[in-house]
């Protein structure tokens, strides 16, 4: 558990920026960075270390549909043909908190679809993604 200045971010704490521009309809967002293992076995049945392989890093981005649009129109009809980089921000150090900036690039969206139901107020659409590279820095 981290805690900053006695207290969690919340989601009011959070900004994203994605290819530029501060998205004021996100909704959610997931990201994460992932890497092949693989215990080396030889002589006995016991592992004699681990090697690592490449590294994935891929999530999610929820948003309200307008903003969506709006990226449809930045890919010319389609989030699918956009190449972004996000910064996710947490904290305001205004109010005295430690920034946390995360860098994702190379974000490539890897599915649209949109979804509404009955009795819904608004669209929430969620971008799945892949990415290029992942930096995790606390100001």
């Amino acid at each position: 558990m981290t805690v900053i200045n006695g207290r969690q971010y919340e989601f009011a704490d959070l900004a994203l920026f994605l290819g530029g521009r501060d998205v004021t309809g996100f909704r959610g967002i997931k990201y994460t960075s992932t890497q092949e293992k693989e215990v080396l076995y030889g002589k006995g049945n016991r592992g004699m270390s681990i090697q690592k392989g490449n590294i994935a890093h891929e999530g999610e981005i929820s948003l309200t549909q307008s903003e969506f649009e709006t990226l449809k129109l930045l890919g010319g009809g389609s989030v699918l043909n956009l190449n972004l980089n996000a910064v996710v921000c947490y904290g305001n150090p205004a109010k005295g908190d430690m920034l946390i900036t995360d860098k994702i690039s190379g974000i490539q969206f890897t599915e649209e679809a949109k979804e509404i139901s009955q009795g819904d107020k608004f669209m929430e659409v969620t971008l799945p993604f892949i990415a290029l590279d992942i930096q995790y820095q606390a100001a």
